[in-house]
């Protein structure tokens, strides 16, 4: 009998259903994590559209003020949420190698590399209405964004313990307590936000800087619920999360800021351009700035899905590096990055067929410069929004790996040296106008993507061998 003849013709059969089980348990591992976590990032949106909702009512001027305040703010608090991410990956990891003791170091440092980063973050909206006016802003406008970032400029610490304490539950599979903080705080908020900068219900009328404080003060609130939830609630008080606290752990805060420096600089090349793009917006006009900022606002909210996946896609993949699983730590990151493209192109082609009604929405006649042109944006956002769900996932896989610096360097050579590049171009070297700053963008970030899943795909072949 030959080594041929004693192989049982049911094996491969069994071979494939193993790996089918192991996909759908998979699969069913990243929604249990990426749909709450998806969700809370709704739930961050949603707050940021009330926030605007009530400052709307104060006029065209106010708003404005709020977009320039949330500009000089977000420079700072992308950089530090950067940092804390790395507590994601560093927890999940100890998790997959069933070692609670780095857990419990893991949210420990980050909480101190918050502490140690606030101050410094703060410096910048402090000073907001000086950059606001170097830039060429109006006096005025900048003066109210400063009065909102004087508000504002307080939260940025309990959020950012917010997001070390959301990296530590999610990495012990538990971001179920993050959603109901997030869905609490929305409500709080808004009626924080309407007290404060209408003066109701014997409040003092403050204003945008009451818009602000509302915010500060339901970060706050959030990171206290975290804070409870993490040390009384199961399964996280058997970590005892916050014991020795004051404990400085300088090696794996160093390598808590190796991690977590790439992913904010990466962040902030990300920002940069979409920031620089409303620029050249500018520079071709207003129905163009204003097309630019409808389409760019769909793409946020679709972006929140995936970038909740990416987040789940960290602690998966990160719990497969814990326990040496070659195997599990692909499937993890495939089965993100399918779920990601699975979505992006659904949401895709609603918004292609509702572009016009989109545009309509926001800017009333369906025939309007403006409008036309925020269709004719969505419609050519079709590459767009998909390469943009598979990077951010992708991303949070590779950061599962601690993979952060090389990442970096592709966000460097695709959000800049193609993607800027070539919305500049299109837009002022050839007719294409603001469509070309659009599929410079598109070109950006599908080179992007495509990089990361590469790395992504030499990474996991190299820790199979």
């Amino acid at each position: 009998m030959t080594c041929i003849d004693k192989i049982d013709p049911a094996a491969p059969r069994a071979a494939v259903a193993v790996t089918s089980n192991h996909l759908a348990a998979e699969l069913s591992e990243t929604l249990k994590l990426a749909v709450p976590l998806a969700l809370t990032q709704l739930g961050q949106i949603a707050m940021m559209s009330t926030d605007l909702a009530f400052i709307g009512r104060l006029g065209s001027e106010a708003v404005a003020a709020a977009a320039l305040a949330h500009t000089v703010f977000f420079v700072s608090f992308t950089f530090g949420m950067g940092l804390v991410s790395a507590v994601a990956p560093l927890a999940a990891q100890a998790f997959g190698a069933r070692d609670p003791h780095v857990m419990r170091r893991a949210l420990r440092v980050g909480l101190w590399v918050a502490l140690f980063m606030a101050l410094p973050l703060m410096f910048l909206p402090f000073h907001g209405e000086s950059v606001l006016l170097a830039l060429g802003q109006a006096p005025a406008a900048a003066h109210l964004a400063q009065q909102y970032l004087f508000g504002l400029v307080w939260g940025i610490l309990p959020a950012l313990w917010f997001i070390a304490l959301r990296g530590f539950m999610s990495a012990v599979n538990r971001p179920e307590p993050v959603l109901w903080i997030t869905l609490a705080a929305i409500p709080a908020n808004a009626l924080l936000v309407y007290l404060l900068l209408y003066g109701k219900w014997g409040m003092p009328e403050f204003g945008l800087f009451g818009a602000g404080l509302a915010t500060t003060t339901v970060n706050l609130g959030m990171f206290l619920a975290g804070v409870w939830f993490a040390a009384r609630r199961r399964p996280f008080r058997k970590y005892h999360v916050f014991s020795r606290i004051w404990r400085i752990d300088r090696p794996l805060m160093g390598k808590l800021v190796a991690i977590g420096a790439p992913i904010s600089l990466s962040f902030l090349l990300e920002y940069g351009m979409f920031g620089a793009a409303g620029l050249l917006m500018g520079l071709i006009s207003t129905p163009a700035l204003a097309a630019h900022q409808i389409a760019l606002q769909i793409a946020a909210i679709l972006f929140m899905v995936p970038f909740g996946v990416g987040m789940a896609a960290t602690v998966r993949v990160g719990h497969a590096v814990g326990r040496r699983d070659p195997d599990g730590l692909r499937r993890a990151g495939y089965v993100a990055v399918l779920i990601s493209g699975t979505f992006m192109s659904v949401m895709t082609l609603a918004v292609i067929l509702a572009r016009f009604e989109i545009a309509t929405i926001f800017l009333g006649e369906a025939s309007d410069t403006a409008a036309q042109l925020t269709a004719m944006l969505l419609l050519i956002g079709a590459t767009f929004f998909i390469a943009d769900g598979v990077q951010t996932t992708t991303a949070g896989a590779l950061r599962g790996m601690n993979d952060t610096q090389v990442p970096l360097l592709f966000a460097t050579i695709s959000y800049w040296l193609v993607g800027f590049a070539s919305a500049y171009a299109l837009a002022f070297w050839t007719r294409l106008g603001a469509p070309g700053v659009w599929i410079g963008l598109s070109l950006g970030t599908a080179v992007y993507a495509t990089l990361l899943i590469l790395r992504f795909r030499l990474l996991a072949r190299r820790l199979g061998k």
